[in-house]
């Protein structure tokens, strides 16, 4: 059993650097391209996010939102479905970012695995700043303000979900202790219904007595996809699970995603700092004399050479582009040297041509016209400051930092 996923709130936001490449479509844009007709979504432009390794020159940076969020667009994110809109206009995330560093240990900050990843690859910027040190509290800000069920991520980022659940428990723990808690909890679980009422019961003792982490997911998706219930005994009742507590911040899953790999033209992982991207939006063109470019197997000096399929970048994109068919012909090609690497080259880039050429379609309403983008940024701020405020009312209450 579990809640209909349209109850359901997924959130995810990236950093504004200009105008996307494919590396960034595949490996997070296709995915919130499915997943906006499945959940609730939020999507954001983290630009506060973007000085924390680059406070120095933010002169560019209003052109690099408006480049990415067309570049969403053009991706097909639709703003019908999904909340769309910039961080730093929505002033609650600073708020609560404020309000969980002061509960948040050190310690926690300082073990977070990209902050030394990040020291020892960013050698040119200044990272002694508190904004670097703190941006994946910064993070889980952003997270917990709008109370996901699901953070869409990659295997190698898990560990920011993770710190995200801390910080949570850690919250909910201190500031969650409602005087008389059992017993509204338990008048909740009456309002339930009977029968959901018994099966709440029989779920929290599963978990409670034998660790049934199977039983309080399917608890927890009995309480968020009921509807009979205010949002304060929703809380109550999923606090009432693990303990005596409420949960005012509820704490997010990781939604792991495929993020297949997209070598860059150089066989390295694609990316702007290697110089060796496909833009979103690039000119068909440009993108057909540089995939005529990119390296092979170095194995095959000569046309007459065999190669080996896996040890070539052009091979790793028909596995992302070609279907099975191609795949095979490619790599039968290649190891016997019945085929050259421009003709191994010819369906790839008709296909990754054609992709670029529908994306570059769906931008140009949006290029020629930017006051659109500018409404539909508008439109998601009002969407996304309700929800923050909501979430920031119960902080502030639970911190006791209202009169009421």
């Amino acid at each position: 059993m579990s809640a209909n996923p349209q109850t359901q709130r997924v959130l995810s936001g990236m950093r504004p650097t200009g105008q996307l490449h494919l590396g960034n479509y595949h490996g997070a844009l296709r995915n919130w391209v499915d997943l906006q007709y499945k959940y609730t979504c939020f999507f954001f432009v983290a630009d506060w996010h973007a000085l924390t390794t680059g406070y120095e020159d933010t002169s560019k940076l209003p052109e690099h939102v408006h480049q990415m969020v067309i570049d969403w667009l053009a991706a097909g994110l639709n703003p019908g479905v999904a909340t769309i809109f910039v961080q730093s206009q929505v002033p609650e995330h600073a708020e609560l970012h404020l309000l969980l560093s002061m509960i948040t240990p050190l310690g926690w900050l300082e073990r977070v695995p990209t902050y030394k990843d990040m020291q020892a690859n960013l050698t040119e910027k200044d990272l002694t700043t508190y904004g670097f040190l703190g941006y994946p509290l910064l993070q889980s800000a952003d997270i917990l303000l709008y109370r996901p069920t699901w953070i869409p991520v990659g295997e190698d980022q898990v560990a920011h979900v993770e710190i995200t659940r801390e910080v949570a428990r850690r919250f909910n723990h201190i500031y969650g202790r409602e005087p008389e808690f059992e017993a509204k909890a338990e008048r909740a679980v009456a309002e339930l219904g009977g029968r959901n009422a018994a099966l709440y019961r029989q779920l929290r003792r599963k978990y409670q007595e034998a660790g049934d982490a199977e039983a309080l997911e399917k608890a927890r998706a009995l309480v968020t996809g009921n509807t009979r219930i205010t949002v304060a005994d929703r809380e109550r009742l999923l606090g009432y699970l693990e303990g005596q507590s409420v949960t005012i911040l509820p704490e997010p899953q990781a939604l792991l995603t495929r993020t297949p790999k997209l070598p860059g033209l150089d066989g390295r992982k694609m990316s702007k700092s290697y110089g060796n991207t496909i833009g979103m939006r690039e000119d068909p063109d440009a993108v057909t004399r540089k995939l005529k470019a990119m390296q092979t197997d170095p194995a095959r000096v000569r046309r007459t050479d065999p190669g080996e399929p896996e040890k070539c970048p052009v091979y790793d994109l028909h596995k992302v582009y070609s279907d099975d068919a191609t795949l095979a012909w490619s790599a039968q090609g290649c190891r016997s040297a019945g085929i050259g690497c421009l003709e191994c080259k010819k369906p790839l880039i008709d296909k990754v041509v054609e992709e670029i050429g529908g994306m570059r379609r769906r931008a140009q309403e949006f290029e020629e016209n930017p006051e659109l983008g500018r409404n539909i940024l508008a439109e998601g701020f009002e969407k996304a400051r309700e929800t923050a405020r909501e979430t920031l009312d119960d902080v502030r209450r639970a911190m006791h930092l209202r009169a009421d």
